[in-house]
């Protein structure tokens, strides 16, 4: 039996804070071009000539890809060696982000941006895999899970700062640019830091066929999300998508049944708690989406904030979050419990989108939008932590970057829908609140972004109302419920005996 190996050293202990620094690196740089690319589209559109329809491709480019290569090399990861996946998907994400930059038009830089979504899947899908081995005392590896939060979560407020200022200062090029720098000093350190670990192996076989078809499914549900934004939930494109991506998936899942080294061993689905945290985090990040998105609009369209104004405004989200990833959350957990921190963590982040849900024209900063954001941030570095301990904690070592993919897929397919969901339902209704005449343009945009925000909070508290049914707290043993926790009490342990299985 061909198990997953790692090569470790003496000072293999010593590595696994600057391995973290490593992983963190490559996903800031993941999470920063989400959203700097976005400030510089008006730029972009300007010096290349996009028409508006095809503008959008330039973020569904790097979507398409990114989202459904993720389970593919999260096992590829399990199976060639993960620090090989990792060092692979940044290389060809930096050369992208090369190719991004010089882009003299609109099909070189296209081009460009699927293939940085090709490198960013293949770094982002074996990062959380890298965290679990590195970090298999469960207090460690939550304070690492929140590390990988902030830069997860926080990031994009950066990145919303960071484009506005190198848009204005030097011109879009620099979006792209700035990944060199930061992707040559990543491959760098993580040649040196992140153990070399020698996976089950490629020998009995690929598992090539349910490789496409996953592949192919995971991109055709994309797709058909990206196509209803553009021309509607009933279009033809999208419901063809649609079905297609339904019928190969069911397709994909009979062939791994029947296959003896498959390339997502159905046993995963049977790990309770990474498919229910997947699912409780999706209406988690449906209401974060919504935030950055209909925020950033009303920022921009209703107060006119620039880039670099309505970056800073997201700043007490961010800056929460960063104080959260001291370990703050962790200490949390371990006092009252993964599930209460979670719930209070979601009803945190509701009560930021409610607040956001009044604004209105002449609306300040403070203390409306600046508590809106202080509480979402709050809820966000409280909630994403535990749940992304759930979901990692009953997987098995050999099943790791597997579990990853999954974790990672979840959270782009369910962010991509309720961003796609959100953002209609926002639109259609400022467009029929337009169309009776009753209303000016600014109160029918506020009443679009209100309804966003209204159905996001909605979304959010649907998660933690499943969270309490499905994350239900086992009875815990007399002998550990009277013995004193000490400061390392792993965390692991207690999700293992707080949580049952639905």
């Amino acid at each position: 039996m061909h198990l997953l190996r790692t090569v470790a050293t003496p000072s293999s202990n010593s590595r696994r804070w600057p391995t973290l620094l490593v992983v963190c690196l490559a996903q800031l740089m993941i999470v920063l071009d989400v959203t700097i690319v976005n400030v510089a589209l008006p730029a972009i559109q300007h010096d290349l000539g996009f028409s508006q329809a095809n503008l959008t491709w330039i973020v569904n480019a790097f979507l398409i890809t990114f989202g459904s290569l993720l389970l593919l090399f999260g096992r590829l990861g399990d199976l060639a060696g993960r620090k090989r996946v990792f060092l692979a998907g940044l290389t060809l994400f930096t050369l992208a982000s090369l190719a991004c930059g010089i882009a003299s038009t609109q099909a070189m830089l296209i081009a460009a941006r699927f293939v940085q979504g090709v490198g960013a899947a293949a770094q982002a899908s074996v990062i959380l895999a890298i965290i679990v081995i590195e970090f298999p005392d469960a207090t460690e590896r939550a304070r690492a899970m929140s590390a990988y939060v902030f830069v997860s979560v926080a990031g994009g407020s950066i990145g919303l700062l960071a484009g506005g200022l190198l848009t204005e200062a030097l011109s879009w090029h620099w979006v792209f640019f700035v990944n060199l720098p930061i992707g040559l000093a990543t491959f760098a350190l993580a040649q040196r830091l992140i153990r070399a670990d020698i996976g089950r192996g490629l020998h009995h076989g690929v598992d090539w066929l349910g490789s496409v078809l996953v592949t192919v499914a995971l991109m055709s549900a994309i797709y058909a999300i990206v196509e209803a934004t553009a021309h509607g939930w009933v279009s033809r494109p999208t419901l063809g998508f649609g079905a297609l991506a339904a019928i190969l998936l069911a397709g994909f899942l009979a062939l791994e049944a029947r296959l003896e080294n498959p390339i997502m061993p159905l046993r995963i689905l049977r790990v309770s708690g990474l498919l229910n945290a997947s699912l409780i985090r999706g209406f988690l990040v449906t209401g974060m989406y919504s935030t950055f998105f209909l925020g950033t609009l009303y920022l921009e369209h209703v107060r006119h904030y620039s880039a670099i104004q309505t970056g800073a405004a997201f700043l007490p989200w961010t800056l929460t979050v960063a104080a959260l990833s001291r370990g703050i959350t962790a200490r949390l957990v371990q006092r009252f419990s993964p599930l209460s921190v979670l719930v209070a963590g979601m009803a945190s982040a509701v009560a930021g989108l409610l607040l956001f849900s009044t604004v209105g024209p002449h609306t300040a900063f403070f203390p409306t939008v600046f508590f809106a954001c202080f509480a979402i941030g709050l809820g966000i570095g409280n909630a994403f932590m535990p749940l992304l301990t759930i979901a990692m904690a009953d997987i098995p070592a050999a099943d790791a970057g597997l579990g990853s993919g999954i974790t990672n897929v979840s959270q782009q397919i369910s962010g991509a829908l309720g961003l796609a969901v959100l953002s209609t339902i926002a639109a259609n209704h400022t467009k029929g609140l337009l169309s009776t005449h009753h209303h000016t343009l600014t109160a029918s945009l506020i009443s679009g972004y209100h309804l966003g925000f209204l159905v996001g909070a909605g979304a959010i508290a649907a998660g933690g109302a499943l969270a309490l049914v499905l994350l239900r707290p086992r009875q815990v043993r007399a002998e550990l419920e009277l013995a004193p926790a000490p400061d390392d009490t792993a965390i692991a342990t207690s999700f293992e005996l707080e949580q049952e299985a639905a």
